[in-house]
């Protein structure tokens, strides 16, 4: 089951929010980690990671994490993607591919 959790972290410089960013990334079954800094909140999207163990980590070496919310994230559909349409130099009609990733990354960079 993939899980969303909200934990709100004392992050009171960039270094603490480097430390909770690495100890939440190593954590088992973590797919992603997001941080919001205004509010001081560590977002952790996996599967089967256990909140409890992960907010004893972020306390022990951080100071004070407490668990805001426990969601569970419902997958998408593959059928709501758009087809990607690709042009090359010849022929010059458009040829149309489906790319459907099962592990969509969340780095936009990519």
């Amino acid at each position: 089951m993939k899980q969303k959790i909200i934990m709100k972290v004392q992050m009171n410089c960039e270094r603490c929010r480097t430390k909770a960013m690495k100890i939440a990334a190593v954590a088992e079954g973590v797919i992603s980690v997001a941080i919001e800094r205004e509010k001081s909140l560590v977002v952790v999207v996996g599967d089967g990671v256990d909140s409890v163990s992960l907010a004893g980590s972020l306390r022990k070496k951080l100071g004070s994490a407490n668990i805001e919310s426990v969601q569970e994230v419902k997958a998408e559909s593959a059928e709501k993607k758009d087809p990607i349409i690709c042009y090359s130099q010849y022929p010059q009609y458009p040829t149309y591919a489906v790319v459907s990733d099962q592990y969509p990354s969340n780095c936009a960079i990519m």
